[in-house]
């Protein structure tokens, strides 16, 4: 029997991650993808004229059984891989592509939404139901369905290549990832080291049989290496092996990749009538055209890169003051700003480590939670996780009804590819008078505890938690009629306000004493540490502000015009980076080859999103910080308007529906301390 394509008889409709065997997806796969197909030929085989509620709502709620497979086989593919799910990956992004081309490129379907389309302004619609409707249209004409049958044919080609290509990229950045070990066994070569990251080392040694020490380049482990080794030859090491992922004279190579991904993306933004790949995602965005996108980015560099410049001076000088370092390169930065950083503001993560015990941090975001949002969140063992570091929570409101689901996944492992994210298992909608909650999930890559120490956070990853959780609560809080439109299903533009809204908590006294308490005395992080933290918030803010920029104008680069004149990727990059250039160039490394937000995960020609966001959420702040960062009005407004909404209408609606007008860059400059604050 395959779990998969039953009902999940489990608590809260969860996923029955303990009875799913590998070798039922792509039966399974197959099943949902009929039953879809069913479903879509059930609308347009009705006899009856179309209307909103028999050709879009039916559409709408169509499918669900093959979104829900999707996301569970999708999730552990992110999350829990092997080889055997990178295999069946490769077989099922192909089905899925010429399901979902199936659909866009039916004309009898295309003829009925077109019919409502066509009328629209003589029905009584809902804004989510106007939403719904322009969406589709779009959605169809956005990939083909105005297209004759032989371009319908390329379309349909490219498409499939495409899903093949970015799973090739991901698997290639995997597996050169995986395949880096630093192994050491004289201790003078660990001079520097906090004893945390030498103990998480030898653990991770004597996992693979082997004495000494173990590095590799999962981020709790490279990043105290990058930030503390004092050996710079070692730090040159991994930072090189960290740079050339899938940059490598071996069969993980990206580069051919990466070059074909841009040229079938450019080819099917022709075929549809655009000018670029970045003129037709960014139609469906706040910005709307590469233009807007580069100019936004150039006049933030603009305001940003005198201030980095300065920086990146006050940082050579200060390298060659202590060891007398010539020239700053790419592996001593993280290694020379922790020094610099310590020297001004005497405050380093090692300093901070002990205040921020993840169980305290966890439980501290979920008291803001509570006091924005009257959320509780009580964990529970009676539901099945995809791997036993899965700690599962039940959320409840303030009235004790049920919210969420909400799973959290800390720890690295072999099978788990290295950042931060949201996902979910299953959305939210409202059918048949229910109102489906969702199950959402964090996936992170903490510190694990050791065998003397628990896990304990740098003061980034506390922030890098609270991010992830505001996306989480962009989820949990979802109240809208149709799957599609619900949670996180915004403009990819708007999706980081949520998320990086709540990072500002973090820096907060009043959000510190909840849960920074050293793990051993229990003793509150004292104040001084409090206002460093909040000194430090903008220490190299120019630095890295023009290092975020240098990679939306990279995906820009690679996106917004006709990519066929590039031949060599390495050329093109160092053309891409020259606005944007401090550090010299290191020529065993590429940044395209291992850059999956945008060759692997959503956000091509959407790269440039984290700072836009950065504009709404410093605005967004602001406000709070006017009326009390704890005020349960304008978080009530926050949470009506923005997190409840999901993409039932234009973003920048909500928006100045929560604050009363648009933003405006000033927050953003005066927080990154880029602007003097009067």
């Amino acid at each position: 029997m395959n779990s998969l394509t039953q009902s999940f008889n489990m608590p809260f409709d969860t996923a029955p991650f303990s009875t799913i065997n590998n070798s039922d997806f792509i039966p399974a796969f197959d099943v949902a993808i009929a039953n879809a197909k069913a479903e879509i030929n059930a609308i347009i085989e009705n006899p009856e004229l179309p209307t909103f509620e028999n050709t879009l709502e039916a559409m709408a709620f169509s499918g669900m059984q093959l979104e829900r497979i999707s996301s569970i086989f999708f999730n552990l593919h992110s999350a829990e891989t092997n080889d055997e799910i990178e295999e069946i990956a490769q077989q099922i992004a192909p089905k899925l592509s010429e399901f979902s081309n199936d659909i866009t490129l039916n004309p009898d379907l295309f003829k009925r939404i077109k019919r409502v389309y066509d009328a629209k302004n003589s029905l009584d619609l809902t804004p989510e139901q106007t939403t719904l409707l322009t969406k589709t249209y779009q959605s169809f004409v956005r990939n083909g369905a105005l297209l004759n049958d032989s371009d319908k044919a390329k379309l349909r080609e490219i498409d499939n290549e495409l899903a093949t290509l970015k799973l090739q990229f991901g698997k290639n950045v995997l597996d050169d990832q995986n395949a880096y070990r630093m192994h050491l066994t004289n201790e003078e070569d660990l001079r520097g080291l906090p004893h945390g990251a030498i103990e998480a080392a030898a653990e991770f040694a004597k996992s693979e049989g082997k004495d000494g020490w173990l590095f590799s380049l999962d981020y709790p482990s490279l990043i105290p290496f990058m930030t503390y080794a004092d050996n710079r030859e070692l730090r040159k090491e991994i930072s090189i092996a960290n740079g050339k992922k899938a940059y490598q004279n071996n069969e993980h190579n990206n580069e051919s990749v990466v070059l074909n991904i841009v040229r079938l993306r450019y080819e099917r933004a022709k075929l549809l009538g655009y000018d670029s790949h970045a003129h037709f995602v960014l139609e469906e965005r706040m910005a709307k055209s590469p233009e807007k996108v580069k100019a936004f980015l150039t006049d933030l560099l603009v305001k940003a890169k005198p201030a980095a410049e300065r920086e990146f001076h006050d940082l050579e000088q200060f390298a060659k003051n202590m060891d007398g370092i010539d020239r700053l390169e790419k592996w001593d930065g993280n290694y020379y700003s922790e020094k610099l950083k310590q020297k001004l503001f005497s405050l380093d993560d090692e300093l901070l480590k002990p205040y921020f015990k993840l169980e305290n941090v966890l439980n501290g975001v979920f008291e803001v939670a509570r006091r924005l949002y009257g959320l509780h969140f009580n964990e529970i063992n009676t539901i099945d996780k995809y791997h036993e570091d899965v700690k599962t929570y039940e959320v409840k409101d303030e009235n004790d009804a049920f919210v969420a689901i909400f799973y959290a996944d800390f720890f690295p492992r072999k099978g788990k590819r290295n950042g931060a994210w949201m996902t979910s298992f299953k959305s939210q909608y409202i059918k048949d008078g229910v109102n489906e909650r969702p199950h959402v999930s964090i996936v992170c890559n903490f510190t694990k505890p050791t065998a003397t120490k628990p896990s304990l956070l740098t003061f980034n990853e506390v922030t890098t938690l609270f991010h992830e959780f505001g996306h989480s609560l962009h989820g949990m809080l979802a109240n809208t009629v149709y799957p599609t439109l619900s949670g996180t299903s915004v403009f990819w533009d708007f999706v980081e306000l949520p998320s990086q809204v709540l990072e500002n908590w973090c820096y907060e006294k009043e959000t510190l004493e909840l849960f920074a308490k050293h793990y051993e005395t229990g003793e509150l992080i004292p104040m001084e540490y409090v206002q460093k933290i909040k000194e430090s918030a903008n220490f190299q803010e120019g630095l890295a502000t023009v290092r975020q920029l240098s990679f939306g104008l990279l995906d820009m680069g690679w996106h917004a015009q006709d990519p066929s004149s590039i031949t060599d990727l390495k050329t093109f990059e160092v053309e891409q980076f020259a606005s944007t250039q401090l550090y010299p160039d290191v020529k065993e490394n590429a940044m395209s080859t291992s850059f999956s937000h945008i060759f692997n995960g959503g956000y091509s020609s959407g790269y440039y999103s984290y700072k836009w966001a950065e504009v709404l959420d410093a605005d967004a702040f602001e406000y709070f910080k006017e009326n009390g960062i704890f005020n349960r009005q304008i978080a009530d407004k926050f949470k009506n308007y923005v997190l409840s909404q999901g993409g039932t209408e234009n973003p920048m609606d909500l928006y100045k529906r929560f604050r009363g007008q648009e933003p405006t860059v000033d927050a953003l400059l005066k927080r990154a301390g880029l602007v003097e604050s009067h």
